[in-house]
């Protein structure tokens, strides 16, 4: 966007207003969060990574518990990958804590131990996008830097009255350079986090409380009566269906297989019952006998399913159906991704929701 259009936004507009409104509102009524009681730049770091696709409440327990665990740079920089994804485990999207570790290690490695506190500097470290990157620097930093996510674009859409489709990159950007223009004039931390607060709280995707609004009578949208119609976002995809057959494989030791899954690719290093994809017309016992004699040098039988789990990602819906069989020995060990273990041993290890889902209701 050219500085014409950036003013063309802002032409009429109360801007030291609309920014002091939200500053006091947010520094009055912000909800008290563990991540907000220190400028810590890592912790901080830590909270965004994990707010990402991720509701609040969620978050709260993962963030205090991962914090206890890793407390500084350094304690995550020096820890194991099998740690980070058990600390990890029922976040999802995995990659987020892969890639944070990664960019801590460089940290310290690089910077001996202290985050980057220029955009330019902190932007090429791993997994940190431009929200993150704004985010660190105006929250722990106190730089004016805008963060632009989907909180703030939904709140800045109805505000300033902006009908470009939000699941656009370059709509992005016109967030971003008009967030420049209004967070270099007050404080960057309590003005961010207020956008995003609103957002959350007030300025709601659907049914926003508008008559609760510290910032309504700077709505345009609100003035014309559309606010419930923006902020414009062009439909996702429709999300792909899989039907799956996971067996839970028992020996006479009181043991259970399992297996890693590949290093890359959905769910990376995350551990499982064997399992597989099949379609509608398969026999799903007759496919598991044939795997598991194939593949795991396991002969066993395979009667009906022992229950069913459904598990919803953003992009795809795995339905699984569940069965059991017991062997004898220690067969299917011929790979070093597979190995028996103990029933008690299982909460050491990393499972994707759908697997933990399996142990709840066939093991447990």
């Amino acid at each position: 966007m050219n500085n014409q259009v950036e003013q063309e936004q802002l032409k009429n507009f109360k801007v030291t207003t609309f920014q002091q409104d939200l500053v006091n509102w947010f520094n009055e009524n912000q909800r008290e969060l563990p991540w907000r009681e220190s400028k810590n730049p890592y912790r901080i770091w830590v909270s965004e990574v994990m707010l990402q696709q991720t509701r609040v409440e969620t978050v709260i327990p993962y963030y205090q518990a991962f914090i206890r665990e890793f407390p500084t740079l350094e304690d995550l920089a020096e820890a194991e990958e099998d740690r980070i994804l058990k600390a990890w485990e029922g976040l999802g999207y995995y990659s987020r804590v892969r890639n944070l570790q990664s960019a801590v290690r460089e940290v310290v490695s690089q910077y001996n131990g202290e985050v980057p506190d220029t955009r330019e500097k902190i932007s090429t470290l791993k997994g940190v996008g431009p929200y993150t990157a704004g985010a660190i620097l105006s929250i722990a930093y106190g730089k004016p830097e805008p963060a632009v996510d989907g909180n703030v674009m939904r709140v800045l859409s109805r505000i300033l009255l902006i009908d470009n489709d939000i699941a656009k990159s370059s709509t992005r950007i016109i967030f971003e350079k008009i967030l420049y223009e209004l967070v270099s004039k007050v404080d960057p931390s309590s003005f961010n986090q207020g956008l995003m607060e609103l957002g959350a709280l007030i300025c709601t995707p659907t049914s926003p409380g508008c008559l609760l609004c510290p910032v309504r009578e700077h709505c345009r949208a609100y003035e014309k009566g559309i606010q419930t119609e923006l902020p414009v976002k062009s439909k996702k995809k429709k999300q792909t269906s899989k039907l799956m057959a996971a067996v839970v494989i028992r020996n006479d030791r009181d043991e259970v297989l399992i297996e890693r899954r590949p290093s890359t690719g959905l769910l990376a290093r995350l551990w499982q019952f064997p399992n597989f994809e099949t379609s509608i017309t398969d026999n799903q016992s007759s496919v598991l006998k044939g795997k598991l004699l194939n593949d795991y040098d396991i002969d066993a039988e395979i009667q009906e399913p022992i229950h069913k789990v459904e598990h919803i990602f953003s992009h795809l819906i795995w339905n699984i159906s569940v069965y059991e069989t017991i062997v004898s020995g220690r067969p299917g060990e011929r790979q070093a991704s597979r190995k028996w273990v103990e029933i008690s041993e299982l909460e050491k290890h990393a499972f994707p929701v759908s697997h933990q889902k399996i142990i709840k209701q066939s093991i447990i």
